[in-house]
């Protein structure tokens, strides 16, 4: 497994844009919670999530079902 992001992937490139945008978010992890906030960071195993009370919350990116920007 490689430990450097793959910038040519299109999820990574989509994620990016999120996090340069600071489009909020939706995730939906592994054990039913839904998060939503914006993506500060990611690498290649996590991601940082804000959320309204500015509080970070690191996520696994193997717990996460689904990303998808709000509306």
């Amino acid at each position: 497994m490689s430990a450097e992001l793959e910038t040519g992937l299109p999820s990574v490139r989509q994620i990016q844009n999120l996090i340069r945008e600071e489009k909020e978010v939706e995730l939906k992890l592994i054990t039913g919670d839904l998060l939503t906030g914006k993506i500060r960071w990611q690498d290649s195993h996590c991601m940082s999530l804000t959320d309204q009370y500015d509080q970070p919350t690191i996520v696994w990116r193997q717990a996460i079902v689904y990303l998808k920007p709000k509306m």
